[in-house]
């Protein structure tokens, strides 16, 4: 759990049991602590790859399903027209990809720079 996101473990363990520095205590009773944290914990999440909560995905579904009961019995439902936008779709977007590169310095930025410019035949 600290490989994957020390700060929301951090949190956690503050938030649940008012740790605020695991590092003074014995590790296995820091592992015990983490293992009981709750299921919709920052870590948990993360961990498992989800952005919110089972309990937040099922109450999104239920609205979802709602509006769409409603839309479908009105004049637009009927015509196919203005569709409701989904709460669950918003929830489970994945950020897009970038293109965009980083550097962590100049050198970093003026070398990655001479390497382009040498695969496309020199600078003009």
């Amino acid at each position: 759990m600290i490989k994957c996101d020390e700060f929301a473990l951090i949190c956690d363990l503050a938030e649940t049991y008012q740790i605020y520095d695991y590092r003074v205590m014995p590790p296995l009773r820091v592992a015990i602590f983490a293992a009981g944290l709750r299921e919709d914990s920052r870590i948990k999440l993360k961990m498992s790859g989800q952005k919110v909560s089972m309990e937040t995905s099922l109450l999104a579904g239920i609205s979802d399903s709602l509006n769409m009961l409603v839309w479908m019995n009105s004049s637009d439902g009927q015509k196919g027209r203005n569709k409701p936008m989904l709460i669950t779709s918003l929830l489970s977007e994945r950020p897009e990809k970038s293109d965009a590169v980083t550097f962590a310095s100049g050198e970093d930025f003026e070398n990655y720079r001479n390497k382009l410019i040498a695969k496309i035949g020199g600078e003009k």
